[in-house]
């Protein structure tokens, strides 16, 4: 705030004045017969005449634009600068008797500021009360706060409770007189008043009780310029930038910011690749695939993708992964066999869950990381603890075919499979079932970050986006990729979640934008089928595909002078899966870990 320091300059310094004190009956006089503003009135500042003013549009009140500029330098701390520009241009950022208010609520003095108040010329009878109920709560509990119990009594009811205003708060502010003094600064802190600058808090919920006329909001100019970056960035067709707009010109993203080009190309594993995710973090994709393997990729700083660790020991083909919250663990899942549990820095199996006589179709983790959730072939799903220990388990009528489940990330909505073209959303704290009916077989489906919206996959070449906040309705739907045999995944992704990718079975990536369903990128590369994709959730410009062609793609931004880097094959020059250099060219890990059954 600023401008009352000893050295600061005479324009921004109060006027002396003096200013009587007076009784909460004296001081405010309600009737309209009577001026309840006293003496002399200081009312907020107006042009004479014609107002002046500024921008090419001719739309910004020259005064109104100074007086903006000059309290952001004020919050900024440059006091010389904004006393400068209030004598250079002639216009005051406040008038003198708004000076001495602030100076007197910054010095305490509660029945001066009251007087004050008195005196700014509000018309707004329920203004001043707001107002004036800020300063007197203030003083009740500084009074409090000081062993003045009987003052504190006083105000309360002879100053604060005739204002009518704000009941609740009266109450609890008379709960507190009757604390036990060691919690009294506890319910202090608890009404938000206790600290060191107090005071300069309560000027700003007085800012936002006045009218802007009288003293200008804090941050005004800041949340201008936040609300102009908003509606270029909300305008921005194709946004996905990663650097923060500027304010030297208008932001525009083209295509060149969605992640079209081959920048790697991963060939450790064997045979098809069928699923892959990156980690929560962003700093590592995991992928797995029929050769019975899954593998934990590293992304390095310069967004390269190395190797780190190949995990083995499924005996069937890996059909997919899950990150635990905070990227430590992994999950792979075979078909119908069993789960692994591995210690990601380590490359570790550490625990292995079995159920005798069924397979395991599916896995996730909950969102507290100390449970995880599996799909079994009897069309039932489980919760374990992570030692093995089996928690709760229900059975539906979830089709074995399609192993995609979801959980919200406050634990509560567990979605799954109901049949084959129905979702069940199912709520474990009220039980309540909500279903989600598609006309068509539906093959896979993702959840949004915010738990708000569901991508659904069908067999008709058509991907769907539901919102399922409240009642599940369907807002979107994606078309142009080819699906016949396989099951195909999708994926949100890029700058907050604004465009939707898909694999497809004509060996494309296709991406669309979300809002509009429009393709804007059809991504050439795979030699076969692409059954899954990832978009890196911390780099918008970094997405992954999973193909038949035994490959990985990373793609980014179309940059000068950027070559292909392939990395995993027994040919390649990084040699990465032949080798176990501690550089992140990776180990081969076989899974030893402790079993459940």
């Amino acid at each position: 705030m600023g401008g009352f320091e000893d050295d600061e300059p005479p324009s921004k310094r109060a006027r002396a004045a003096s200013v009587e004190s007076a009784s909460l009956s004296d001081g405010f006089c309600y009737s309209k017969s009577v001026n309840p503003l006293g003496g002399t009135m200081a009312r907020p500042l107006t042009s004479q005449g014609k107002e002046v003013m500024v921008g090419s549009k001719g739309v910004i009140k020259k005064d109104e634009f100074v007086r903006i500029i000059t309290k952001a330098l004020y919050t900024l701390g440059y006091e010389k600068s904004g006393a400068v520009l209030e004598e250079e241009s002639g216009i005051t950022l406040h008038s003198p008797l708004v000076n001495l208010f602030r100076k007197q609520v910054l010095d305490g003095n509660w029945d001066s500021a009251v007087t004050t108040l008195n005196k700014l010329g509000l018309l707004d009878e329920d203004v001043v009360k707001s107002a004036a109920f800020l300063l007197l709560e203030q003083k009740f509990f500084e009074l409090l706060r000081n062993d003045n119990l009987m003052g504190a009594i006083k105000t309360l009811q002879s100053e604060i409770s005739p204002l009518g205003v704000n009941r609740k708060r009266v109450h609890e502010m008379s709960s507190c007189l009757f604390s036990c003094p060691q919690n009294v600064l506890l319910v202090f802190a608890k009404l938000g008043t206790e600290s060191s600058n107090s005071r300069l808090k309560l000027l700003e919920e007085l800012q936002k009780v006045l009218p802007p006329t009288v003293m200008v909001p804090e941050r005004r100019l800041e949340n201008i310029v936040e609300q102009a970056l908003t509606v270029q960035r909300e305008a921005c067709y194709l946004h996905n930038s990663i650097d923060g707009l500027s304010l030297y010109v208008d932001h525009h993203c083209g295509k060149d910011q969605i992640p079209s080009r081959t920048l790697q190309v991963l060939r450790a594993h064997h045979d098809e690749v069928w699923f892959l995710q990156f980690s929560n973090n962003g700093k590592f994709l995991a992928s797995a695939s029929n050769d019975k393997s899954a593998i934990i990729w590293k992304v390095d700083e310069d967004g390269e993708l190395l190797l780190k660790h190949i995990l083995t020991g499924h005996e069937k083909p890996v059909m997919m992964v899950a990150w635990s919250p905070d990227d430590r663990q992994l999950l792979t899942c075979g078909i119908e066999e069993a789960i692994r549990r591995w210690d990601v820095e380590s490359g570790e199996c550490i625990h292995v869950y079995e159920k005798p006589g069924l397979g395991l179709v599916s896995c996730n983790w909950f969102p507290d990381g100390k449970q995880i959730l599996s799909g079994l072939t009897d069309e039932s799903i489980c919760l374990w603890d992570l030692d093995g220990k089996e928690a709760d388990c229900w059975k539906g009528q979830r089709s074995s075919k399609t192993s995609d489940f979801a959980v919200a990330k406050d634990g509560k909505l567990i979605i799954s499979m109901s049949r084959d073209s129905t979702i069940l959303l199912f709520n474990r704290d009220t039980k309540q079932e909500r279903l989600i009916e598609e006309d068509n077989t539906i093959t896979s489906f993702s959840l949004s970050e915010d738990g708000d919206f569901l991508l659904v996959n069908l067999i008709t070449e058509e991907i769907h986006l539901w919102s399922i906040r409240n009642d599940p309705s369907r807002v979107r739907q994606y078309t142009g990729h080819k699906r016949s045999r396989f099951v195909i995944r999708s994926c949100f992704g890029g700058s907050e979640q604004a465009f939707i990718a898909s694999g497809s079975e004509d060996s494309k990536v296709y991406i669309w934008h979300r809002a509009t369903g429009d393709v804007i990128e059809t991504l050439s590369g795979h030699s076969g089928a692409v059954n899954c994709v990832s978009w890196n959730p911390t780099n918008p410009h970094m997405l992954a595909s999973a193909s038949d062609d035994h490959t990985i793609r990373i793609w980014g931004l179309k940059k000068a002078n950027t070559k292909r880097k392939d990395c995993g094959s027994s040919s390649s020059s990084n040699g990465a899966h032949m080798n176990g250099s501690a550089n992140g060219n990776g180990f081969v890990h076989q899974c030893n870990g402790s079993r459940s059954k």
